[in-house]
């Protein structure tokens, strides 16, 4: 895993940028702590740095192949490539040679070998860059679901690419500029494809490729989610959805550096941590090393709602018990929260102030305090959005709302742990000009058009299809750059097994009445592991990462929003309300904030720290 940036630039020497290219990879250090990188030719100049996962010592990068002192590509490469010894074995046979025994040079030689097509031989998580001196065209490719991120900015002669907007906005020609649509992306929970919010920047679409030449751009999806007959029963279905996860589960194990599961006690980590346990130990190693995140108090004085009905800690501790795991649940407390050196490291980490509140802070803690033992964790994310978990996807209300299902169930507020919505201390002019109900509109329709049926879907099959799709497409979109900037920001890789690419299409194509023909959600998947899990995780009802339910973190909000309310040098306070702002912040105000709050202040410190330009 690593960070990756560079420059295109065809009126213009690159051999004399050094400095700008140095700033521009210095943004991704904590993307890769291990090394780094920089490669130049005339028109061309890459920039990596690297976490160390295969073939430490060979594996570093730039990476070029050469042949009779000529450069005939180089590369600057993100992600895991799972298959890459099966692609190693076959590249020999055509008469390929390696140097290193990284999955790096692999992919390097596969597109000498195959061309643009070798994205169809790649399964893992990958964003990466390909510079063809012959022709003098770059390519960039990025992920069939877009686990790993990638961003590019056209220029007049050229392009500039990275694997987060802060790469693109440490080059002096850029300037980092908000408009009206980019503010309603930012405070919607759409993640429309390809959007990255500033102007002038755009994200690799997953599944697509991005050619550069001397005359422009020219983008081309690879893969997408297509509709394919199903003809298997359930019997069948179920033994091959656990064959899959077996064969992905092992093939994700592969490190030269320690490796750890995330465990929270739900169906979904539970099953990659109990599948693990099996693999390791049939490789005579082990046990899986496990963490979990919790916070002071949290079970003990634990209080339920229509999201989150049980605690975590009991039911990962079971797993763990029952997998002999090597289990530790690291423990947050209220001030680990809204300490602002945290919460102003996962903006960073973030580039924009769009995310979950304390829960962005506690996933980021969660994740530094792992790096202290392992390099590698692999986590069930995606499992609810490929198997049908969340509770709005058996909500006939939400289902048939007319527009995105979890704006329907309100998610994103629930989500970051209070019942107050984020857009309440928002000026109502500014929410006028923005309309978010009519962008959010606009986004669902033209995601609708994206679907293609299978031949006499109808009726709740025919929903379902376009429900899964937007969670595929959209929804966890937001989760897995969560989970990346979260992650990266530590130097931590996690994986996610759940988006292996075979899965995904294999689920996404059986009929919704097997999805979920024992009554419950993601029936499918616990059909085909209850035999790992202990009947009380296995039977356990979806509940979401969780949330700080400490009233003082709610308090630490209020007081730090009425100091910023009463600076008349802070930018945001012209996209707030003042007389809402006064009321919820005033002595003795007991109103819920938490998602309001937590969205000012983080636009606030966005505001100062980056100097974005809003122009709306």
């Amino acid at each position: 895993m690593c960070g990756i940036t560079g420059w295109i630039s065809y009126d213009h020497d690159l051999t004399t940028e050094h400095a700008t290219l140095d700033a521009m990879t210095a943004t991704m250090a904590c993307r890769g702590p291990d090394a780094a990188g920089t490669w130049f030719t005339t028109h061309a100049a890459f920039g990596h740095r690297r976490l160390a996962v295969i073939d430490i010592e060979g594996g570093k990068q730039p990476m070029t192949a050469e042949q009779d002192g000529r450069t005939l590509l180089a590369l600057t490469y993100s992600g895991e490539v799972y298959n890459y010894r099966e692609l190693r074995a076959e590249l020999t046979a055509h008469g390929h040679t390696f140097r290193t025994g990284s999955d790096t040079e692999v992919v390097l030689r596969a597109y000498l070998e195959w061309g643009e097509e070798f994205t169809g031989r790649l399964n893992g998580m990958y964003a990466l860059a390909l510079w063809d001196p012959r022709t003098e065209e770059l390519l960039l490719v990025r992920d069939r679901m877009g686990i790993k991120p990638l961003y590019y900015h056209p220029t007049p002669d050229g392009v500039l690419f990275g694997s987060e907007p802060k790469a693109i906005l440490a080059h002096p020609r850029v300037r980092p500029v908000v408009g009206t649509e980019g503010l309603a992306e930012l405070l919607t929970f759409t993640k429309t494809p390809g959007h990255a919010v500033y102007q002038g920047m755009y994200e690799v679409r997953p599944g697509h490729t991005v050619r550069v030449r001397r005359g422009g751009l020219a983008t081309r999806r690879y893969w997408s989610l297509e509709p394919r007959e199903h003809t298997d029963d359930l019997r069948t279905t179920v033994a091959h959805v656990r064959e899959l996860l077996d064969d992905i589960v092992e093939r994700q194990l592969i490190a030269d550096v320690p490796l750890c599961t995330l465990l929270s006690g739900g169906l979904d980590s539970s099953v990659i941590t109990a599948l693990a346990a099996r693999a390791l130990a049939a490789q005579g190693s082990g046990p899986v090393r496990s963490f979990a995140v919790d916070f002071t108090g949290y079970t003990e004085h634990f209080r339920a709602d229509d999201l989150r009905g049980t605690p975590d800690g009991p039911y990962a501790a079971a797993l763990a018990a029952h997998v002999h795991a090597d289990h530790e649940a690291i423990v947050l407390d209220t001030a680990d929260l809204t300490d602002r050196a945290h919460r102003s490291a996962v903006l960073r980490a973030r580039d924009l102030p769009n995310g979950f509140g304390d829960g962005d802070t506690s996933l980021y803690l969660l994740f530094g305090a792992i790096r202290q033992h392992s390099t590698v964790a692999l986590s069930g994310e995606s499992a609810d959005e490929v198997f049908g978990g969340y509770s709005w996807f058996h909500h006939p209300g939400h289902v048939h709302a007319g527009t995105f299902p979890w704006t329907s169930a309100g998610i994103a507020d629930r989500f970051a742990g209070g019942n107050a919505t984020r857009e309440a201390l928002l000026d109502p002019g500014l929410l006028g000009k923005l309309d978010l109900e009519g962008y959010e509109t606009r986004r669902y329709r033209e995601a609708l058009t994206e679907v293609r049926y299978a031949d006499g879907e109808t009726g709740l099959q025919r929903r379902m299809r376009e429900v899964s799709y937007l969670h595929l497409t959209r929804f966890v979109q937001s989760l897995l750059d969560r989970k990346d900037r979260a992650s990266m920001a530590v130097g931590l890789e996690v994986r996610v097994p759940f988006c292996d690419h075979r899965l995904v299409e294999y689920v996404y194509n059986t009929p919704w009445a097997m999805k979920t023909f024992d009554g419950r959600e993601k029936s499918l998947l616990r059909a085909a592991t209850r035999d790992v899990l202990p009947g009380l995780v296995a039977d356990r009802v979806k509940s979401p990462y969780p949330s700080t339910q400490d009233p003082r973190y709610g308090e630490a909000l209020r007081t730090e929003l009425r100091q910023v309310a009463a600076d008349p040098a802070a930018p945001v306070r012209a996209l707030l309300d003042a007389d809402v702002v006064a009321r919820v912040t005033a002595d003795g105000s007991e109103e819920d904030i938490r998602p309001g709050a937590e969205l000012a202040l983080g636009l606030n410190e966005w505001l100062v720290t980056t100097g974005t330009t809003l122009e709306v």
